[in-house]
């Protein structure tokens, strides 16, 4: 059985949430063969983020090597980048190394509103990484920051999206969790021509830690395996939605997800059928 590689370059999460903790259980339910590169060690729990420690350039440079001189990955996805620094090595490695199929979760703050990423580097973002997506992945807080307008309605989600687009992003996933409540989360796909909607049930819960990782996680660890973009989103779609629902109710703040859901209904599925 072939087993293809992921790549996630993001920060360590403790508390097991997020970050890269979170982009590896999701490659690995999902049947990828999950790779890291650290770019910062992060203190926190569900209540918060106690500390940030970005790691120096040249860790971050030298695991990069490490993974392009050896191990190249299929699909790739980054996360919390911090400074313009990292994001400017990030990008110069993808370029040295012809990576493919990256899928860039633009971390800008967490849930408890620490900045996960400084206001500074948000334009090198914009300019030097954005550019080499295959996906855009932000939530309606961030795509408000990249497209640099007020979010509202499903109207300004599709002209947000365009903007994304038109930096170079072959194609943007607005997601609609910061959405005004409503029974239904939407959330936009745009390839440069046409938009799709992927519904969902919105559950009443504060356990949504990590779910903008395990979301990007889930498409990297799909298109790593030969998944179109559209394919890749649905099943992605469908691991969180488990993860949420399925909830493990850790801690006494914002809880992780539960990164087994959705393999374990798979598999009650596979059994009743039977």
């Amino acid at each position: 059985m072939t087993r293809y590689k992921a790549l996630t370059i993001a920060g360590s999460d403790s508390g097991g949430g997020a970050g890269i903790q979170a982009d590896l259980k999701t490659f690995q339910e999902l049947g990828a063969y999950g790779m890291s590169v650290i770019t910062a060690i992060t203190a926190q729990n569900t209540l918060g983020v106690q500390g940030v420690f970005p790691l120096e350039a040249a860790a971050i440079e030298k695991q990069l090597d490490s993974i392009g001189e050896d191990l190249t990955p299929a699909a790739l996805k980054t996360g919390m980048l911090f400074s313009s620094e990292i994001i400017e090595i990030v990008a110069a490695k993808i370029k040295q190394y012809d990576w493919h199929n990256l899928i860039i979760d633009p971390v800008m703050i967490a849930k408890g509103g620490s900045a996960l990423l400084r206001q500074d580097a948000v334009r090198t973002l914009i300019k030097q990484l954005v550019p080499l997506a295959l996906v855009t992945t932000p939530n309606i807080p961030e795509a408000e920051l990249l497209a640099k307008m007020p979010i509202r309605t499903l109207n300004d989600r599709e002209e947000a999206a365009r903007i994304i687009h038109q930096m170079g992003s072959r194609c943007v996933v607005i997601k609609g969790g910061h959405a005004a409540p409503d029974e239904r989360i939407v959330d936009l796909l745009y390839d440069g021509e046409r938009y799709m909607y992927l519904e969902s049930k919105r559950i009443d819960t504060r356990h949504t830690h990590g779910t903008g990782c395990t979301f990007s996680a889930a498409i990297t660890a799909e298109l790593a395996q030969g998944r179109s973009v559209p394919e890749a989103i649905r099943t992605a779609k469908a691991f969180i939605q488990a993860a949420i629902e399925d909830q493990l109710g850790f801690g006494g703040g914002h809880g992780p997800t539960n990164h087994f859901a959705f393999r374990r209904k798979q598999d009650e599925t596979d059994y009743m059928t039977k």
